[in-house]
């Protein structure tokens, strides 16, 4: 009987720890409650809430004026919230949490460097008001190398090119440590290099962190992000995969171009069941708008009249697209 009963008590204690540790792994890094604020009477932020988990880059899009800094403002408690709350690891960021702000990581838009500083002073400077003590030494070197500042660190910031002061600029919200990083446009005004080297940087803290940051440029989103939230005058407007937003509106309208190896008569073409639309780019080369996939229809169309098909493809919404059908309300 005891021995019944402490192999009862260790499942039940299995289990109920397996629980707790499956609760643990769903806990969000990054939770927006309600947030709302409002400038005078206008309303920069209405009712916004979305969270992120461990491990997640987030794109965070909208037009100028959207509310984007402001939430990212409220978020690491540089702004106070007329309505609403963030919490970073379950605590509430506020204006006097020191603690919980230690947890984030920033870089504004507009990157506040001291010009006059060399990197190496600034990022010490920086890591004193962490209070890092004997971490320091280390934390500054290894920013350095990580940010690839290691040929610059010797230089004033402000003999640095602009690829370089952002570099300095992720250096300094990364050297406490933090669990949440939150970058507000950290590529404007890099050029396809720069840009390329520092996506490549916060695909690798992506792994370790949680990483919100707004940008204009689509590709960013591509090549960066599992998750896309877009907001449009204070409020949330998508919140998706990349695809999932790429096909959200796909149902019930199909864009297929189409290429034969010999001209092919258009009415036919037309005739073929789902089909809106047939637009001739040139005697062989058809544009087809279609309410249903018809690739098998014209598959069976090419075979009944004889001809090949050089090539078939179906055409996707860019970002771009789906970013102005959601934001020029």
């Amino acid at each position: 009987m005891l021995l019944l009963f402490v192999e009862k008590s260790f499942c039940f204690c299995s289990f109920h720890a397996a629980k707790i540790q499956h609760l643990e792994v769903q806990i969000m890094l990054l939770s927006i409650h309600h947030l709302t604020k409002y400038y005078g009477k206008q309303a920069a932020l209405e009712n916004v809430s979305f969270s992120l988990h461990e491990g997640e880059i987030a794109g965070f899009l909208g037009p100028n004026g959207a509310g984007k800094s402001t939430l990212m403002k409220i978020a690491t408690g540089y702004l106070a919230a007329d309505e609403g709350f963030v919490e970073v690891n379950g605590q509430h960021v506020d204006e006097m949490n020191v603690e919980v702000r230690r947890m984030i990581g920033y870089l504004p838009e507009h990157n506040p460097l001291y010009p006059d500083l060399y990197v190496k002073e600034y990022l010490r400077f920086v890591a004193g008001m962490y209070h890092l003590g004997r971490q320091t030494k280390s934390r500054v070197d290894e920013m350095i190398e990580r940010t690839g500042l290691t040929n610059e660190y010797k230089k004033r910031i402000g003999e640095l090119s602009k690829g370089y002061r952002q570099r300095v600029g992720l250096a300094q919200a990364l050297i406490h440590n933090p669990d949440v990083l939150i970058l507000d446009e950290p590529t404007t005004g890099l050029d396809p290099n720069q840009l390329e080297e520092i996506r490549q940087l916060i695909r690798e803290i992506g792994r370790e962190k949680t990483v919100l940051f707004s940008t204009h440029i689509m590709q960013e989103v591509k090549a960066l992000c599992q998750r896309v939230i877009i907001i449009h005058q204070g409020h949330i407007v998508a919140d998706e995969t990349e695809q999932g937003l790429l096909h959200a509106g796909d149902k019930g309208h199909y864009e297929t171009l189409i290429e034969f190896d010999r001209p092919v008569d258009m009415v036919s073409l037309h005739a073929i069941a789902g089909i809106i639309e047939v637009h001739a780019v040139s005697s062989t080369l058809f544009h087809v708008e279609s309410a249903v996939d018809v690739r098998e229809g014209l598959f069976r169309f090419a075979v009944h009249e004889g001809c090949v098909i050089l090539t078939i493809s179906q055409q996707e919404r860019s970002m771009e697209e789906v970013f102005k059908e959601l934001t020029l309300s």
